[in-house]
């Protein structure tokens, strides 16, 4: 399937030397997935919610300043490359070519709509994360922030002092700490009086009661939840307590699950892949199928390596995080390392790893053990 009949039309455009206030303003009223810059009528970059909440440029700058350059895709491209495109820029949007001119643009919920009644095969188990990042009521808007743009996610499960979930906070409630200005007055007592927003607690600005699902939930019936009102994500409880974290799943899992394939090489996903510098997506494969021949009773299912650029530099090169997550018939095996340049943060990160892989398999061979003594026992 390609994309030529999902791709649209209907996109908001900005040129380049436009106001970053007007673009701001843009999201707060249209809520765009993300606005298509142009300079001298010509495809620049685009400009993602994500950008607005992780930059501190100011509102007099031009859009030129804060835009990506997503790759462009073909009007006939494959379905599941432009999936792969969309996880792995880190966008929600991408522009869509045709004779080599701007034609559209096509959309993570385009996507999904195609091919929503494909996704009955699979259960929210399959392909939804465990590794939950999580906010208390009363960590601070600002420290949020800080948590969205570290993990590189979009959206944070709210838990009370005692673990219980209350609430959801996404990028989308608190983009308004970014389009608009840092202070704003507060009600009942002190009315009149202006509090700094960063300094709220997170219950103020959070979403509740939350969306949630079970592991038994099929993806098609997630999903369509999700488009019909407008859902990134849903958390993921135990079957018999909605009140506890399991796990998230979000659209961007739905469409990585999309990228798998049955060929005989291990699919390895990558966000950010334009911080790739001295290693290659081979490399990074090659690689990664020698820590897990390291267990030969896993199965790697899907592999999902992410890097993330931070601002600290060592003679020019950047300080990159790089996380590796495997999703296997063992479970789920992750390592995360940082250092400066793509490849140092993937080795460490990889190292981690490959020990991770080994107490896993060290585990396992302990229950082993473990049942065939008892069964020993039993025989006395």
């Amino acid at each position: 399937m390609d994309i030529a009949d999902i791709a649209t039309r209907e996109y908001v455009e900005v040129d380049a030397d436009e106001r970053l206030g007007k673009v701001r303003s843009i999201f707060e009223r249209k809520n765009p997935k993300g606005v298509i810059v142009t300079e001298d009528g010509s495809y620049a970059g685009v400009i993602t919610q994500k950008q607005l909440v992780q930059s501190h440029v100011e509102d007099r700058a031009k859009a030129s300043a804060l835009m990506q350059h997503a790759p462009k895709v073909e009007r006939t491209a494959d379905v599941r490359e432009t999936a792969r495109v969309l996880v792995e820029s880190g966008t929600k949007i991408a522009p869509v070519f045709e004779a080599n001119k701007l034609w559209g643009v096509i959309t993570d919920d385009d996507i999904l709509r195609a091919v929503l009644d494909n996704l009955d095969a699979l259960s929210v188990g399959d392909i939804y994360t465990a590794d939950v990042i999580s906010a208390t009521e009363d960590t601070e808007v600002g420290q949020t922030i800080n948590q969205l743009r570290e993990h590189g996610i979009s959206r944070l499960p709210v838990l009370d002092e005692d673990g219980n979930l209350t609430g959801m906070v996404t990028r989308h409630d608190i983009v308004d700490v970014v389009v608009r200005d840092m202070n704003k007055a507060t009600r009942g007592e002190r009315a009149g009086d202006v509090d700094r927003i960063l300094d709220l607690p997170v219950y103020d600005v959070m979403s509740s009661p939350v969306e949630t699902t079970t592991v038994e939930e099929s993806v098609e019936s997630a999903v369509r939840r999700m488009l019909e009102n407008d859902y990134a994500g849903l958390v993921v409880t135990p079957e018999r307590d909605d009140s506890l974290v399991a796990g998230i799943v979000t659209k961007t899992d739905v469409l990585r699950a999309l990228t798998f394939t049955e060929e005989e090489h291990m699919d390895v996903q990558i966000t950010n892949i334009n911080l790739l510098d001295t290693i290659s997506r081979q490399d990074v494969r090659v690689e990664i199928e020698g820590a897990a021949d390291k267990y030969q009773a896993m199965q790697v299912q899907h592999a999902h390596v992410r890097f993330q650029e931070h601002k600290e530099k060592l003679r020019g090169t950047p300080l990159i995080s790089c996380k590796i997550r495997l999703r296997t018939n063992k479970g789920q095996v992750a390592g995360s390392g940082e250092g400066y340049g793509a490849k140092t943060a993937f080795n460490v990160a990889l190292d981690k790893l490959q020990r991770n892989v080994l107490e896993l398999k060290g585990v396992e061979s302990d229950e082993e053990y473990r049942g065939q003594l008892l069964r020993k026992l039993g025989e006395l």
